[in-house]
């Protein structure tokens, strides 16, 4: 919020806020705790609640989007007897700020709009009430996400089971504090500005989701029609692959892959590897970062060329990629499924193979157990289509070439969306 443009003018004067964090500020800004601008810095309700036909939705961080509240169709509701159980909990309403304070989603920030009212929340968000003769909810809004707030927010944070800040070190955050109309004009700014941004991320967004799709469609069709569309087809007997070309044969998984397990005893191998939205990618052994075993002799050794199959807890997650292509030796957790492919299959070409199964959600339809996990002798019996394996490398390495000009054009607009998200950032930082 520095140097304003249009109808905002720069501050002539300024001072030593002497708050750590903030440096210099307008010479006419006040600097107040947070108790002493919101009449209420208070966590949400306790308990759990059980969803209902009817009754008052309980607001959560994943509510939380891009500074707005976002409703999901499963959002819980709280039924009128546990609504009144609760009655001296703090309801939140309009103009409310809602401040995630546990966890890894902690600083997420989002007003109560205006025709919200009788909504309760979540321990894990807080709810600061601004006093309206002495802070708008909107300048609050922008505050609360500049980089000073959000710092002093996690310099604050206990470190227990679940990492969070306590409310004492909330109430005691200083605030910066102009005059109502500055606050006002502030704000109006930063709504045009901030919306101009979001339009662009927004469309940009858009446009990666086409590409992204774009190349879900061209593996499916390659890597099932072939690259000679003129060649006559059959129909494969296998329902989420439909029609084939007539030359290629079936084969189950069982003919032409075995299940690869090979425990990393004696630490011969350190370099660690893990699956990531359909990527094997390195990690740090010596990371603390994420859940890591006691020792990494349990982890089992991928060689390249291996298809890994993240293939438990199917119940739970029915969006992640879950089958990855090793392109090098490593080590990966024993809890996932191996393959080595041999005979007359190429690996890359099985990837692609299998990466249609993946977005095709075979494996959902196949899971079972407490866990809906599965194993190689759950899989041992799919069918699989395979053309020679000349016509494999060919479609395999035609695909590599066209996935990657898509992967680097996809690339190349995330990084245009998280530069517009940095100047949004830079937008709301402190005058």
């Amino acid at each position: 919020m520095k140097n304003y443009q249009l109808s905002i003018k720069s501050c002539p004067f300024y001072k030593d806020s002497g708050v750590e964090g903030l440096g210099e500020v307008p010479e006419n800004w006040a600097i107040r705790k947070a108790k002493t601008v919101c009449s209420h810095v208070k966590d949400g309700t306790h308990g759990s609640f059980s969803r209902v036909d009817i009754g008052y939705p309980l607001l959560s961080v994943r509510n939380i989007v891009n500074s707005k509240f976002v409703f999901l169709d499963d959002d819980s509701l709280i039924s009128e007897e546990d609504y009144r159980s609760i009655s001296k909990s703090l309801k939140i309403r309009s103009g409310d700020l809602q401040l995630a304070i546990v966890g890894a989603t902690m600083g997420k920030v989002a007003l109560v709009p205006e025709n919200m009212t009788d909504f309760v929340t979540q321990r894990s968000l807080a709810t600061l009430r601004p006093i309206i003769k002495i802070l708008t909810s909107k300048f609050f809004l922008y505050f609360a996400s500049c980089s000073y707030f959000q710092d002093t927010l996690w310099s604050n944070t206990s470190y227990s089971a679940q990492p969070g800040i306590y409310l004492n070190s909330l109430s005691n955050i200083d605030i910066l504090v102009p005059a109502l109309p500055e606050q006002k004009a502030i704000a109006q700014y930063l709504d045009t500005k901030t919306a101009q941004i979001d339009r662009k991320i927004d469309l940009l967004t858009q446009k990666a989701k086409s590409y992204a799709d774009l190349k879900r469609s061209l593996i499916n069709e390659t890597v099932t029609r072939g690259r000679d569309r003129s060649v006559p087809m059959k129909d494969s007997g296998i329902e989420w692959l439909g029609e084939v070309p007539k030359h290629w044969e079936t084969k189950r998984v069982n003919d032409i892959a075995s299940q690869q397990k090979r425990k990393n005893v004696g630490l011969v191998e350190k370099n660690l590897l893990s699956l990531s939205y359909g990527k094997i990618k390195r990690r740090d052994i010596d990371t603390s970062f994420g859940l890591l075993p006691e020792s990494f002799e349990t982890y089992q050794i991928v060689e390249a060329g291996n298809i890994i199959l993240r293939l438990t807890d199917l119940q739970n997650d029915q969006r992640s990629l879950r089958v990855g292509l090793a392109k090098e030796r490593g080590i990966i957790t024993s809890a996932y499924l191996c393959l080595k492919f041999v005979g007359d299959v190429y690996p890359v070409f099985a990837y692609y193979l299998l990466f249609v199964y993946d977005i095709s959600k075979v494996f959902y339809w196949f899971g079972g157990g407490l866990r809906q996990s599965m194993k190689f002798d759950d899989i041992k019996v799919f069918p699989f289509i395979f053309p020679p394996l000349s016509e494999q490398k060919a479609i395999a390495d035609y695909l590599d070439t066209k996935t990657a000009q898509i992967d680097q054009i996809i690339q190349t607009i995330n990084t245009q969306i998280e530069t517009l998200k940095s100047k949004r950032s830079k937008n709301c930082e402190k005058p």
